[in-house]
């Protein structure tokens, strides 16, 4: 059958593929759209298949707060590169991806595949081959996060090639105009310094032990040729020991905006009781092993020599 312009205009619209690939899909399956869009998801399938095996290391991290559900979400979702990253279909598809994480009681990547995507009815599985498809890129949901309750705060910092977000719990008297100022100066200085735990009580025994145990040995390396007595060794470990606990936990650290007083006093001086309950901080790509080519070998690969 003859399949018209303006159909394929309408299959190209609701899929973001290719003219060509509409026109072919509707002469596939008769003309009829609906079997169309199933014949490119199943194509897109075969197209998500190639592309799983290219690391995705780009992408974005993204973080919000929905007030009215008193949910807070921060999400990684990689692709390949960086002008996908910034095209308006992966932007849309993490939006979408975070109010469904919100929306819905996910723990894991897995489990959140197989819900409905917020906004649109279909599976987060159904959409992500549609925009591998459409996009022509590795996309991975990498990760995800949440807190609810009171005092929740996100930040997302995306500057210099690094794109971090932040997701901030805190607890108050109120929740005021300078409660928040305080929430959102806390989320800065975590996305600046990057602490592990809110205090020393939360590092692992084990993690101490063995940095106490490494300290140590280095003191005495550094005066094997003329050893100090056991008291002065004592006093250098202990302050390193204080370092390593200032360097890790948020309250103990130096306040960014204002050095001569820790995280802990800071939030201290704005009274109300604040108390920092929960953070989470998630830096793109992190962890992932990119692929090292050089500009020459880059561009006779595109080139397909």
């Amino acid at each position: 059958m003859a399949i018209s312009a303006q159909d394929v205009k309408q299959l190209k619209e609701l899929t973001n593929c290719g003219m060509m690939d509409c026109k072919r899909a509707l002469e596939e399956t008769g003309g009829n759209i609906d079997e169309a869009i199933k014949y490119l998801r199943e194509k897109g399938l075969a197209k998500a298949a190639k592309k799983a095996g290219r690391i995705a290391a780009e992408g974005l991290v993204y973080a919000k707060v929905d007030e009215a559900k008193k949910t807070g979400v921060i999400l990684e979702i990689n692709c390949e590169t960086d002008f996908a990253a910034k095209s308006d279909r992966f932007v849309e598809f993490v939006e979408m991806v975070a109010q469904t994480v919100i929306d819905n009681d996910v723990s894991d990547v897995e489990a959140l595949k197989n819900v409905n995507c917020s906004g649109t009815g279909e599976k987060i599985a159904d959409v992500l081959v549609e925009r591998i498809s459409t996009i022509s890129e590795n996309i991975q949901i990498r990760r995800f996060s949440k807190l609810t309750g009171d005092g929740l705060f996100s930040y997302v910092h995306n500057g210099g090639g690094s794109i971090i977000g932040t997701l901030l719990k805190i607890s108050a008297d109120d929740y005021g105009d300078d409660v928040k100022a305080c929430g959102k100066n806390l989320l800065l200085h975590i996305t600046a310094t990057s602490p592990d735990y809110i205090t020393s009580d939360a590092i692992p025994e084990a993690d101490i032990n063995e940095e106490r145990e490494t300290q140590l040995n280095l003191i005495k390396s550094e005066n094997e040729a003329k050893p100090k007595p056991q008291n002065v060794v004592e006093r250098i470990l202990e302050g390193r020991m204080k370092k390593f606990f200032e360097e890790r936990c948020l309250l103990t650290q130096p306040y960014v905006k204002d050095p001569d007083m820790t995280v802990e006093k800071y939030a201290a001086s704005i009274g109300k009781n604040i108390k920092v309950v929960d953070f989470i901080r998630f830096e793109k790509g992190e962890g992932i092993a990119k692929k090292a080519e050089n500009f020459a070998d880059e561009v006779a690969s595109m080139a397909g020599v």
